[in-house]
């Protein structure tokens, strides 16, 4: 009578050996790169990516509107301080006329902080809104919203039409934020007026 190994017919379990094992699985080629290699991905964490808005454009004024304002300091000041010196000098005595003075020195530094003040101004052409900055000693900056506009004007006097200049008047549904681009170019302001009026529109009709 003949006996057979314990654990079956193959003889593996008398031999002390045991069997071998395969390959564990892979991953499928369904599931792309990187799948079951322990990688993990920042899923759920509430942190998404943020689009970080590019710096605004901008655009200063033109060297005509300084050379205007700078004359009309001088029309005001040099005939004041005339004036000035020769009233006082008939009317009050010599000694008076030093007041004359006065009129030169608002002059004097009338002049450079003129040009300070043109340097200051400023606008930039957002998608949302137009920025506009100026101030020397206190700075100013205005945000005025395409869909709040309700009527943009362009202004040139006859100072402003001799020199090459208009303004752009910007009306608002709130009057805080009404605004005012002074001795732009007259085709930029036109550009400008354009834009922002088609602008408003769109931005009205899809509030």
């Amino acid at each position: 009578m003949t006996r057979e190994p314990a654990g079956g017919g193959d003889g593996t379990a008398g031999s002390g050996q045991q069997p071998e094992r395969g390959p564990e699985p892979g991953p499928s080629p369904e599931a792309g790169p990187g799948a079951g290699a322990g990688t993990e991905t920042e899923t759920g964490t509430g942190i998404g990516t943020r689009e970080v808005a590019p710096d605004p454009v901008w655009r200063g004024l033109p060297r005509a509107l300084l050379t205007l304002r700078r004359l009309l300091l001088v029309l005001w000041m040099v005939p004041l301080a005339v004036a000035t010196g020769v009233l006082l000098g008939v009317f009050a005595g010599p000694a008076w006329a030093a007041f004359a003075a006065v009129p030169v020195a608002l002059l004097v530094w009338g002049w450079p902080m003129l040009g300070r003040n043109w340097h200051s101004w400023r606008y930039a052409e957002r998608a949302d809104d137009l920025l506009i900055q100026r101030g020397v000693l206190w700075r100013e900056e205005t945000v005025v919203p395409y869909g709040r506009m309700q009527l943009v004007e362009v202004e040139s006097g006859p100072l402003q039409r001799k020199f090459g200049l208009a303004g752009l008047q910007l009306h608002t549904a709130a009057a805080a934020t009404d605004a005012t681009v002074p001795g732009l170019d007259p085709h930029e302001a036109e550009r400008l007026r354009d834009r922002l009026t088609e602008l408003g529109e769109a931005r009205s009709a899809g509030l």
